[in-house]
C-alpha cells in the first residue's frame, strides 16, 4: 500500500478537513486526553486573562493526528481570540511572514504547524516578532538599502513539529511553553470515538469501540477514520448495524490487524527479523530495502512499533524484541527466550557487515 494511501496514516487526507473541523471540541473541558498538557495550559490561560496579557508563545511537539491544531483552536476560543492558521513549508519568504503577522490583531493566536521546516531567513525574522513585536523590512538593496521597523501587535505563537530534534535551538528557546502529546490510552480513544459517534449519529456498542480504540494506533485522527469506514461497511452490507464482527471484518479487509499494524508494519519487522536476523540493522538500510523514505519510518512507523515493545531503537540501529515474533507468529530465537544471557553488543558492527 502507497503511503499516501495508508488508512493508519495520522496526517490528515484530503477529504477529511471538513469532518474534523465540524467534530474538534471548541472548549478546553470538551478535549479528551493529554491532561498533563491541558492541566498546564489551564493555569497560564487564566494567568494570562487574569493579567490582561497575551499567553506566552506554546511549542506542541509529537506525532501527528494527536489534537494539536484542535488545542490551538480551543487556547484562541478560551483567549477571546482570533485563530490564524499557516505552516512552515508555505512560509517561503520573509515578505510571506511579514504579511501574516502585519494582519493578527491585538491578541490573536498564530498557528504555525510544521513549524521546524521553516527556511533559516524566515526564522530568524521570526526571532524579533517573537521577543520584540516587531519585525525589520529592508527597503532596496547596496548602499541606498534602508531598513524599515515594523510594529506588530503582541500575539501568541503556537508552534507545532513532529520532529522536535530538528528545530534550531535559538527558536526553540523562544517559546516560554513547552508541551509534548503522546500517544492516547485506549480508554481516552474510546471516549473520543463515542463523542465522534453521537456527533455523527452513529449507533456503537461498548465492545465495538474497545475493538476500534485497540487498532487505532493511539491516534484519534485514525480512530476517528476507521469509525468512519466500519460505518460505509455496516450501512452497505449488514444494514447499519455495527457489532464486533462486523468491526473485525471490516479492519481485517482494510490489513489492519488486531494490535493497529498494516502490511508495512509487518513487512518491517519482518525484513529485520528474516533478512536481518532480527537485528541490529541501520535505519537507512531499512529504508533502501523498503523503498521507503528514512523520515517516513521515523516518524510514521516505528514510534508505534516502539510503544508496542517490537521494536528497540538506538542511534545507529533498530533490533525487534520478541514481541514482534510471537506477533507475526514465529519462532522465537533461543538468546530470546527467558533465562538466556542477555547480548551487551550494541550491534554497530553487525551493522558495518551489512
Amino acid at each position: 500500500m502507497a503511503y499516501e494511501q495508508r488508512i493508519t496514516d495520522a496526517d490528515l487526507m484530503q477529504d477529511e478537513e471538513l469532518l474534523e473541523k465540524s467534530i474538534r471540541p471548541k472548549r478546553m473541558e470538551d478535549y479528551i486526553g493529554q491532561k498533563g498538557v491541558t492541566d498546564q495550559l489551564k493555569v497560564y490561560i487564566e494567568a494570562a486573562k487574569m493579567r490582561g496579557e497575551t499567553l506566552d508563545h506554546v511549542l506542541f511537539f509529537g506525532p501527528p493526528g494527536l489534537g494539536k491544531t484542535t488545542l490551538a483552536g480551543i487556547i484562541a476560543n478560551e483567549m477571546g481570540v482570533e485563530l490564524k492558521i499557516s505552516a512552515g513549508p508555505a512560509i517561503t519568504r520573509q515578505g510571506d511572514l511579514a504579511a501574516i503577522l502585519s494582519n493578527l490583531g491585538e491578541g490573536d493566536v498564530l498557528f504555525i504547524d510544521e513549524i521546524h521546516r521553516l527556511s533559516r531567513n524566515v526564522e530568524e525574522t521570526l526571532y524579533s516578532a517573537m521577543e520584540d513585536f516587531a519585525i525589520d523590512i529592508v527597503m532596496g538593496k547596496g548602499p541606498m538599502a534602508e531598513t524599515l521597523r515594523l510594529g506588530l501587535p503582541h500575539f501568541t505563537l503556537i508552534g507545532a513539529t513532529t520532529r522536535s530534534g530538528s528545530l534550531s535551538a535559538p527558536l526553540r528557546d523562544r517559546f516560554g511553553v513547552l508541551a509534548k502529546f503522546d500517544l492516547y490510552s485506549d480508554d481516552e480513544l474510546c471516549q473520543i470515538i463515542k463523542r465522534t459517534a453521537g456527533i455523527l449519529g452513529i449507533e456503537i456498542d461498548e465492545e465495538s469501540t474497545m475493538q476500534l480504540a485497540k487498532r487505532s494506533r493511539g491516534t484519534p485522527r485514525v480512530a476517528n477514520r476507521l469509525l468512519k469506514r466500519v460505518r460505509d461497511f455496516a450501512q452497505v452490507k449488514y444494514e447499519g448495524n455495527i457489532n464486533p464482527d462486523i468491526v473485525n471484518i471490516t479492519l481485517d479487509s482494510l490489513g489492519i490487524d488486531s494490535l493497529g499494524l498494516d502490511d508495512l508494519d509487518r513487512r518491517i519487522l519482518r525484513l529485520i527479523i528474516e533478512s536481518f536476523h532480527g537485528g541490529p540493522v541501520g535505519i537507512d538500510t531499512i529504508a533502501a530495502s523498503l523503498g521507503e523514505e528514512r523520515i517516513t519510518l521515523e516518524d510514521m512507523y516505528e514510534p508505534y512499533l516502539m510503544q508496542l515493545g517490537m521494536l528497540h531503537r538506538t542511534p545507529k540501529s533498530r533490533i525487534v524484541t520478541d514481541k514482534a515474533y510471537a506477533h507475526l507468529g514465529l519462532p522465537v530465537p533461543e538468546y530470546m527466550r527467558p533465562g538466556q544471557p542477555a547480548d551487551d553488543s550494541d550491534g554497530e558492527e553487525q551493522v558495518k557487515l551489512w
